[in-house]
């Protein structure tokens, strides 16, 4: 699947928009002491891993609403009560196969 955080992949068509989809990963709560403690090695894995998650997850939404590709993609990470959230959103989309 194709994903971009363009709003529209150039040279190609989006025959149909599908919606928004999200996708969310949270690591835990020992990430958050992590990224404060210094343990950098740690952190930058965890939030490699957390972020692959999340647009994997969004990545399933889109093919469940019947798209073959996300434009206007966006990763955020947020520490929310002491926990890490990672999530990524964009828009479902079918783009012509040419």
């Amino acid at each position: 699947m194709t994903v971009s955080t363009t709003p529209f992949l150039e040279g190609r068509r989006a025959i149909d928009y599908h919606g928004v989809v999200v996708g969310e990963a949270n690591p835990g709560a020992d990430v958050v002491r992590d990224l404060f403690g210094g343990r950098s090695d740690t952190r930058t894995e965890e939030l490699g891993k957390a972020r692959t998650t999340a647009l994997r997850e969004m990545e399933d939404h889109a093919r469940a609403r019947g798209g073959n590709a996300v434009v206007g993609a966006d990763l955020d990470d947020k520490v929310i009560n002491n926990m890490l959230m990672v999530s990524a959103s964009g828009t479902a989309v079918t783009i012509a196969q040419e």
